[in-house]
Order: C-alpha cells, then sequence, then structure tokens
C-alpha cells in the first residue's frame, strides 16, 4: 500500500523557516506536490513537480517556499522561508500515481495524500 509520511512541521515566528520532507514508499509518480489547508479555507496546492521536472508555486508562496525532491531517496522536500502567519496550516503530501479520482491541479491528478502535518507561524 502506498504511503507518503511528512515530517518536519511544528511552530516558528514569523520570519523563520522549515523544511518540510515527505517519504514515498512508492514509484513512478506522475508529479508530487505540496497542498495546505487552513480552518474555514479551501485547500490549495502550494508547490508541485510535474512529470517534466517543472515547478510551480502559488503566487503567496512564490520566492519564499522551495519544492525540491531525492529521486534516490524517494523523498519530497518543501523549503519555507520568511514564514509569515497567513502560512500556518495543514501541509499535505501528495503525488500522482496515475490512478483515478483524485484532485485535479494543472496536467496533474493527485490521488495519493499523506495524513497532513501542522506548520504554525506566530506573529
Amino acid at each position: 500500500q502506498v504511503q507518503l509520511v511528512e515530517s518536519g512541521g511544528g511552530s516558528v515566528q514569523a520570519g523563520g523557516s522549515l523544511k518540510l520532507s515527505c517519504v514515498d514508499s512508492g514509484y513512478n509518480r506522475v508529479c508530487v506536490g505540496w497542498f495546505r489547508q487552513s480552518p474555514g479555507k479551501d485547500r490549495e496546492g502550494v508547490a508541485v513537480i510535474a512529470d517534466d521536472g517543472s515547478t510551480s508555486y502559488a503566487d503567496s508562496v512564490q520566492g519564499r517556499f522551495t519544492i525540491s525532491k531525492n529521486t534516490g531517496k524517494n523523498t519530497l522536500y518543501l523549503q519555507m522561508n520568511s514564514l509569515k502567519p497567513e502560512d500556518s496550516a495543514m501541509y499535505y503530501c501528495a503525488v500522482d500515481s496515475g490512478g483515478v479520482g483524485g484532485t485535479s491541479y494543472g496536467d496533474c491528478n493527485f490521488d495519493v495524500w499523506g495524513q497532513g502535518i501542522q506548520v504554525t507561524v506566530s506573529s
């Protein structure tokens, strides 16, 4: 069974940094990415690596967050710098495994999700 396990969340003051990690037990992903959801808001895409290796970011995190992956370790990362209180949310790692019924984002269909990890930024 495919599993995505996130780590690296926590609490930080505004202006600080955190790095999220996501270990993926599967292979042959079409896309990989990070999403987030805060109370009362819809889940939003934060950063994605598409099948061709291109990256895309939400406007709100552009220039502050960096998505990367280590294929050898089957691990996805999200480096978050200059954090703001509005970045506080539950962050989810997700992959497009080629299945159906997932969440569409660009040309990707994210059908496998991690359980999420909390990030809290205080002012």
